[in-house]
């Protein structure tokens, strides 16, 4: 991806009559969802959210410090929905940002959800 990065960005230039040099800073790594794990805690997440309000969702490739805890061990990172009840995603405004608004009646669910996660993951070892 990076290399891709790099080539674009010297080819626009180039096209233009210039140059470019381009760097890349790696903070964090990749955070990688081990699909054995997402399998196995699957029903914990269905148990707390119901099965039709939980699904996957499309790669990303922001930043994320939890990629330092998956180094060390399986993991999966998933996201607890926050909207108000229909407000369309596309509407809502970006993490970081003035705008940005969570519904936290939803947290109840997502503490259902990692007490889940935790309970259900000890009785299978």
């Amino acid at each position: 991806m990076h290399e891709r990065i790099r080539n674009t960005v010297k080819n626009i230039a180039a096209s233009s009559g210039a140059t470019a040099d381009v760097t890349i800073d790696t903070k964090t790594l990749v955070t990688y969802n081990e699909p054995s794990l997402v399998k196995k805690t699957l029903p914990s997440l269905f148990k707390a959210a119901g099965a039709n309000n939980v699904f996957e969702t499309t790669w990303q490739t922001g930043a994320e410090d939890f990629s330092f805890f998956s180094a060390k061990a399986p993991s999966f990172f998933f996201y607890l929905g926050a909207l108000p009840a229909g407000k369309n995603p596309k509407d809502a405004a970006p993490h970081h940002t003035p705008n940005f608004y969570i519904d936290e009646s939803g947290f109840t669910v997502g503490v259902k959800a990692f007490c889940n996660l935790v309970f259900d993951y000890a009785k299978a070892k």
